[in-house]
């Protein structure tokens, strides 16, 4: 009976059998001829007990053979586990599509905005030798700017705008919840640094690699808040700048007044030497140069005018004494009455010798003026003697007023040797003490410039495109868009899954061992 009914069951056991099943069959059937031997009687039609299907089959396993089995998985057999979990993908796609749809219109939505700055490296000339100086090269430009950039959205910005707009009280950046529930767990944040956090994960900057434009980016649940804070940021980004700037020229003027206290003693120290040395060695100056110098050259000139003065007395009594009582060259500066009496006598000889050519000797008028004369001769010799005395004064009275000056420039002459001496160590004094004094008044110039730098704003930083209300808000998306990406994401996550469990049903699943049987048979 069993042998009868042999042909006709392979049939119907092979179409319970899986696909996979029935590969791993026909390799084993093959494997058995090969290992058979040739001569081996055949046991088809021996008749024996028959073993129950169920008392030989083996626990289902996960082999190697069925892992094999696996890998040579046929297109059909892929088709139709997708078209079995077709069901659950498309529940999944609904559901995506639901949850989608509830995130785009539940979720808190943010607006975008852009504020593009104008960061110029090169601050503004206001004053020649300015504190900060102005780089040429294309690198120390952008390198200026990217740092300026930075200082943008840098801690002390976001913070400073924090405080300026209350952001500690705005639950976008400070939820009360989670900052409730971290006070319980026993760390209490601080409602500044959590808006400060906040702040931050909001705002961004791209610079743009051809100019010196960068483009804030700052993002909030409203466009009229995010175009507030991007103000904010370029309001407390310039004024971040100037305090900056600031800051370093009253550090700059510090450590200026608190080297000008030591230039200061320094060139005090250097005058004191310099009038000590004047008083220890009497070197007295006006205009200068020294009082003795000053003496010596005056001395000389006087010298010489007494020389001339010498010489034109000794002229004049020489003349005097070489004329005679008669002389027929009188000087009137010498005597103008010597010379009204020489004149005098001179007219009555005239006289005298006109008459005697009319008149004799005995005539009274002849005796008259021979009279005359004799008076004017005496008066006339008086007079002479007393010129001539006069003369000679002047004469002694010039040579000892050159004698005099000469004994003081000769004495003069010595002390003014020393003086010269002792001037050479002054002036070595009196350059050190000008050479500190103009160091000292250089850097009380530069200090002063300096400080009057704190006051005046040099940055070159200008908004070029200022924030504007954006079109549609960057996040969620679309709500259209985000219920597509949610049904196609539900649909693949279905497809993923109908594709799990079938190649884990085929691999957990145990063959049927009593159809691989009647076939063989």
């Amino acid at each position: 009976m069993p042998a009868a009914s042999g042909p006709s069951s392979p049939s119907a056991a092979d179409s319970d059998i899986s696909a996979l099943e029935r590969i791993a069959n026909a390799r084993r059937r093959a494997m058995a001829q090969q290992g058979a031997p040739s001569g081996a009687p055949s046991t088809a039609g021996v008749a024996g007990p028959v073993v129950p299907p169920h008392a030989s089959e083996p626990v289902a396993t996960v082999t190697l053979d069925k892992i094999g089995d696996f890998l040579e998985l046929d297109f059909r057999r892929l088709f139709v586990w997708l078209r079995a979990g077709l069901a659950l993908a498309c529940m999944l796609a609904v559901v995506g599509a639901v949850v989608g749809g509830a995130y785009a219109l539940l979720s808190k939505q943010r607006y975008t905005v852009a504020t593009e700055i104008l960061i110029n490296p090169a601050n503004l000339q206001v004053v020649e030798n300015d504190l900060y100086s102005q780089s040429g090269q294309i690198d120390g430009q952008l390198l200026n700017a990217r740092s300026k950039q930075r200082i943008l959205i840098s801690g002390n910005v976001l913070s400073r705008v924090v405080d300026e707009l209350n952001l500690t009280s705005d639950p976008e950046f400070v939820d009360p919840d989670r900052s409730a529930s971290s006070g319980v767990s026993g760390s209490k944040s601080d409602p500044k640094l959590i808006a400060l956090k906040n702040l931050d994960e909001r705002v961004s900057t791209t610079a743009d690699e051809t100019s010196f434009v960068t483009t804030l980016s700052v993002s909030a649940e409203t466009a009229g808040k995010a175009i507030e804070i991007s103000q904010a940021i370029v309001k407390t980004f310039k004024e971040e700048l100037a305090k900056a700037e600031a800051d370093g020229a009253s550090r700059a003027a510090a450590a200026l007044d608190a080297q000008l206290g030591q230039l200061k003693r320094d060139v005090q120290t250097a005058e004191e030497k310099v009038e000590a040395y004047r008083r220890s060695h009497n070197l007295s100056s006006s205009n200068g140069q020294l009082v003795s110098s000053q003496t010596l050259t005056q001395l000389n000139s006087q010298i010489v005018e007494a020389q001339s003065r010498v010489i034109a007395a000794q002229a004049s009594y020489d003349a005097l004494v070489a004329s005679g009582v008669n002389g027929s060259n009188p000087d009137p500066a010498v005597s103008e009455a010597l010379a009204a009496l020489r004149e005098k006598a001179n007219l009555l000889r005239q006289q005298i010798d006109s008459q005697s050519m009319t008149f004799g000797p005995r005539h009274p008028t002849i005796v008259r003026l021979k009279t005359e004369l004799a008076t004017v001769g005496s008066q006339l010799n008086a007079e002479f003697s007393r010129t001539v005395g006069t003369a000679r004064a002047n004469l002694d009275r010039a040579k000892a007023s050159w004698a005099s000056l000469n004994t003081k420039m000769n004495d003069l002459q010595g002390n003014v040797f020393s003086d010269n001496e002792s001037e050479v160590a002054l002036r070595e004094l009196e350059r050190d003490a000008a050479s500190k004094t103009a160091i000292y008044e250089s850097f009380l110039s530069r200090a002063r410039q300096i400080a009057g730098r704190e006051q005046i704003d040099t940055t070159n930083v200008q908004v070029i495109s200022s924030a504007v209300p954006p079109k549609a808000r960057s996040w969620p998306p679309r709500t259209a868009l985000v219920i597509g990406a949610g049904a196609f994401a539900g649909f693949a996550l279905g497809m993923l899954l109908a594709l799990a469990m079938g190649i884990m049903r085929d691999i957990w699943q145990p063959p049927n061992r009593s159809g691989v049987g009647a076939r063989r048979a």
